[in-house]
């Protein structure tokens, strides 16, 4: 039972790299929403992900504790200090680029230039881990991965606008108030749509496909667009680790040889947590807003 329920946990808690920037995901938002700040996205990310890994925490230490798991020694303060120093130049990859950011050094199109050159430099002088004559096939690599993505927003934004042009997101607003004319309950409609959504469907198209149909709807009912990227993120994340096709599931289960019909049962407890953490992500607007107001000063 140990090896499902590890899988669990690791599972459950992958898609928190999606919130705390920084986050593709957020980026293609900003692309789809047509400029909407990836500043603002990114620092609003923190609190919503440090929430989502504090309760995944809860959940796992509650089921080890009742299960009698084996605890690892506590390591020494050597060791600390040897795993500290060893992460100090990764972890300053997020320094340079939220500090530049909020400083007003670089933009975030600037910042993702500055993150490449500094990954480059650990990668092929500090760690030695890449040569030179790796660079090219890398760099095709991410070309083809680029362009793809690229293109998939391409067609969104011709997406958008036809349904734009075709009145298709009133259609929606007038059929969502029709339901009923409560913001709280229009985005319950919106969120169950949305998890149904997720367990059907990748991350990344479902951003491009639905948030040009929801967004004009909850920017009705005044819910601000980094708000709203925030919870929709914080949405399809529980997707990937859902079956049919969630891509996190299928990975981790992969990593940790066990079966998916092993693994699900140990979900449940997860699954549960994050739903709640969603709804309070969705009705509590200052966990995403209050860090970019406090730093970049946003909204006001």
């Amino acid at each position: 039972m140990i090896r499902p329920n590890s899988a669990a946990v690791n599972i459950a808690s992958c898609p928190t790299g999606l919130l705390i920037p920084p986050s593709t995901t957020f980026i293609v938002y900003s692309l789809i929403t047509g400029g909407t700040s990836i500043a603002a996205l990114f620092i609003a990310g923190y609190l919503p992900g440090i929430l989502m890994g504090l309760g995944l925490m809860v959940v796992a230490g509650f089921i080890a504790k009742k299960r009698g798991y084996a605890v690892a020694e506590k390591p020494t303060r050597q060791e600390m200090c040897n795993k500290t120093r060893d992460a100090i130049l990764p972890l300053g990859l997020i320094i340079i680029i939220m500090g530049g950011i909020i400083g007003g050094i670089f933009t975030a199109t600037e910042a993702s230039a500055v993150a490449v050159v500094y990954t480059l430099f650990l990668a092929l002088v500090w760690y030695r881990e890449i040569t030179i004559r790796d660079l090219p096939k890398i760099i095709l690599e991410s070309a083809v991965t680029t362009s793809i993505v690229l293109l998939m927003v391409g067609c969104s934004i011709g997406m958008s606008k036809a349904m734009a042009f075709s009145d298709i997101p009133f259609y929606i607003s007038d059929a969502l108030l029709s339901v009923s004319d409560n913001p709280i309950v229009i985005l319950l409609v919106i969120n169950l749509a949305l998890l149904v959504i997720g367990t059907f469907m990748d991350m990344t198209p479902a951003l491009l496909i639905f948030t040009p149909i929801f967004l004009p709807v909850v920017q009705d009912l005044g819910m601000d667009p980094v708000h709203f990227g925030v919870m929709m993120t914080f949405n399809l994340c529980i997707g990937i680790c859902t079956p049919p096709v969630g891509s996190a599931l299928f990975i981790g289960c992969s990593v940790g040889k066990v079966p998916i019909s092993n693994v699900l049962k140990p979900m449940l407890p997860f699954y549960a947590v994050l739903v709640v953490l969603l709804f309070a992500v969705t009705y509590i607007p200052e966990l995403s807003l209050a860090l970019p107001q406090f730093f970049l000063g946003y909204g006001s």
